[in-house]
């Protein structure tokens, strides 16, 4: 009876129904600015889900405008994918990943990841240099 009560409650909780992934729409401003992915989106590994909210919800309307919205989980049909270690920093930009690919951070867990998965990048060799040079593992589908 307990048990079905905790399992009842973990259904309502609005943590158990929360997005997986950050849906990314980005489009520039100036034909001067290029975009490098117009489409992607990003999950975390090895952390809880509720982590994702505060960076899908913060909206860049620079040069490059963002439009970003949680999915379920990233759709398949992408053609890359760069996986990295999560960072404190990247909790707020989901770009900016640790070089060192076995270094730990105080307050996340050793496992925690960010993967992107690429839908439309008009500049792959650029997307490609951005994911390694930040320590990330870049795979083409």
């Amino acid at each position: 009876m307990i048990a079905r009560f905790l399992l009842l409650i973990a259904c309502a909780s609005p943590a158990a129904v929360m997005a997986q992934g950050c849906d990314v729409i980005t489009r520039s401003q100036s034909e001067a600015v290029p975009v490098i992915e117009s489409h992607s989106c990003y999950e975390y590994k090895g952390m809880p889900a509720e982590t994702l909210d505060w960076s899908c919800s913060n909206e860049n309307k620079g040069t490059l405008t963002t439009q970003k919205r949680k999915v379920e989980r990233c759709a398949e049909g992408y053609v890359a994918t760069c996986q990295a270690r999560l960072t404190q920093e990247a909790l707020a930009n989901p770009h900016s990943t640790s070089k060192d690919k076995h270094g730990g951070s105080a307050n996340l867990p050793d496992n925690a990841k960010v993967t992107w998965y690429y839908y439309g990048i008009e500049q792959l060799q650029q997307a490609r240099e951005d994911c390694e040079s930040t320590g990330g593992n870049w795979i083409n589908q």
